[in-house]
């Protein structure tokens, strides 16, 4: 346990260090979120990127043992993904970059988060099947074509395991996007569902001490990004930033395809924010890909909460129901996303008449 305490303490520091350098760089470049109102709660100019401290952190840590010990590799986990999360995470800090200082359009900015999650899938990373809470496992590689075979090693396009992989990866990215809002919530929930899925990587059942050691690593370099990103922040995750947290979160949860349900449970509270949010807009007749302030956050904020105890809230919700995934069975981890989404509409609801009668 030691030895991973060290690599979060790397990537923590790292993180930490690497930061306030990004953060002057962006702020030479003129890469700032102005406050414009809206959605946009703070009240002075604020440096993007900030997402290349989180990546750069974690690339580096990763590299560093991949290079100078042999912890990474010997179970599960192959060069090949490891390539895969670095070459994914850094097509989503160049779309990043791009959008922080161009504004990309909605339509060009998906081509990035698209073109990682189809690495991941290429480097081999995805789940061959589904545990089915009400019978047996959902088989996802039952339709595959062969197409071509590299020192000796078939590689084939698996058709529902890939659909599923782009899917999954597409939807944990625009939840952690949508859900960044307030300063220091996605990276928390960043360090909370990393920790989660280390403690679930090094159980009996999953034994995947080699993807432990990226979800520790991960946590410490969210952490090591949220001391400059708590509120009021000094610098915001920006377009790539915020992407590459569900980008992370999502591959660690496919790897083996062990974690896909203790996953929803850590996201659950964005994730059903979200589907609200898009049902809604869908109802009105309104942009998807337009913002609003119609976010569970946003409506703490309204309720009468101050910035840090909102976020702090949705830090205890997802500790909560983390924790509690780390002791369910599959079926019992259905009956707590069910309890998860009654407690969100119920908290919905109570924001929206505090919020009435509050104006």
């Amino acid at each position: 346990m030691i030895s991973y305490f060290l690599a979060f303490l790397l990537a923590f520091g790292v993180a930490a260090a690497l930061t306030p350098l990004v953060r002057r760089a962006a702020l030479r470049w003129g890469i700032v979120d102005e406050p414009t109102g809206g959605r946009k709660i703070h009240t002075r100019a604020t440096p993007l990127l900030g997402g290349l401290g989180v990546f750069g952190a974690f690339t580096l840590i990763v590299l560093g043992y991949t290079l100078a010990t042999d912890q990474l590799f010997g179970g599960y986990l192959l060069p090949k993904h490891v390539a895969g999360l670095i070459l994914g995470g850094a097509i989503l800090m160049i779309g990043g970059y791009l959008d922080d200082r161009h504004h990309l359009r909605p339509s060009r900015q998906i081509l990035f988060p698209i073109a990682a999650s189809l690495v991941i899938i290429a480097s081999g990373i995805g789940v061959e099947y589904i545990r089915n809470p009400f019978g047996e496992a959902i088989q996802l590689d039952a339709v595959k074509w062969a197409i071509f075979e590299w020192n000796g090693v078939p590689y084939s396009l698996t058709l529902f395991a890939d659909l599923f992989a782009l899917v999954w990866l597409l939807g944990m990215m625009y939840t952690t996007k949508f859900l960044d809002g307030l300063d220091g919530l996605v990276p928390g929930v960043g360090v909370i569902g990393s920790v989660i899925l280390f403690f679930l990587s090094l159980s009996k059942e999953v034994a995947q001490p080699e993807t432990a050691l990226l979800a520790i690593i991960f946590a410490g370099a969210c952490l090591g990004f949220l001391v400059w990103n708590w509120h009021p922040a000094k610098i915001f995750l920006g377009e790539g930033g915020s992407l590459f947290v569900g980008f992370l979160l999502g591959v660690l949860a496919i790897i083996s395809g062990a974690k896909v349900a203790t996953a929803l449970l850590v996201m659950g509270v964005p994730i059903l924010d979200v589907l609200w949010v898009i049902v809604r807009r869908l109802w009105t007749r309104t942009s998807v890909a337009v913002g609003d302030r119609k976010h569970l956050h946003f409506r703490l904020l309204d309720a009468g909460l101050s910035h840090r105890a909102a976020v702090c809230v949705l830090y205890l919700i997802t500790i909560a129901f983390g924790v509690s995934s780390l002791f369910l069975e599959t079926s019992e981890k259905v009956k707590a996303f069910a309890v998860l989404g009654g407690m969100m509409l119920a908290l919905i609801l109570s924001l929206t008449i505090l919020y009435k009668r509050k104006k």
